[in-house]
């Protein structure tokens, strides 16, 4: 017992300061996010999300980004139950290894350009479960992994803040490539 709680203490916590999105508020990257949505994906990004493993923390505030507050289907995104239908996966949770080909066959599924996003300390280094026997530690060990969103859990508002980074970082890319 005393090993785990060593290894819950020593566990680095990598948390994002909100002080970069105190000042705009939902609506503010709301309407950003739309413009980028709008232009990339015509309106519409569809996110599959990934539950690899998780303690369900994600997992709520991704959900949380779907009630009338945060409200994201305003601004052109929801989620979807196929990866067939995806634009982008949001794997949360640090890979078990019963989940390791599920999430293969997901990532497999998905249609390309695929933007893949680890979402969690547990899913970008395997968090507290890091090293475990049960889990395969982050998602970029069996998956590769454009971006991450730090956090134990993110904030639906971080999400959203990193959600606007993602895409403007995709916008930036495909001008390059032009």
């Amino acid at each position: 017992m005393l090993k785990l709680y060593k290894k819950i203490f020593t566990t680095p916590k990598t948390v994002i300061d909100e002080q970069v999105l105190k000042d705009q508020n939902i609506e503010i990257i709301g309407k950003k996010l739309e413009k980028y949505v709008q232009k990339l994906f015509n309106g519409s990004l569809a996110i599959r999300e990934v539950d690899a493993g998780s303690t369900n923390a994600c997992e709520q505030e991704l959900t949380a980004l779907s009630n009338a507050y945060y409200d994201i289907e305003r601004f052109g995104i929801h989620f979807v139950a196929s990866p067939r239908h995806a634009d982008m996966l949001m794997v949360t949770g640090a890979v078990s290894r019963n989940m390791k080909e599920a999430l293969i066959r997901t990532y497999t599924a998905t249609p390309t350009p695929k933007i893949v996003v680890a979402v969690g300390d547990d899913a970008i280094n395997g968090g507290i479960f890091k090293g475990s026997y049960g889990v395969l530690d982050g998602v970029d060990k069996v998956i590769p992994v454009d971006f991450q969103i730090p956090g134990d859990p993110p904030s639906p508002k971080i999400i959203l803040g990193h959600l606007l980074h993602i895409l403007e970082t995709v916008q930036e890319n495909k001008l390059k490539k032009s």
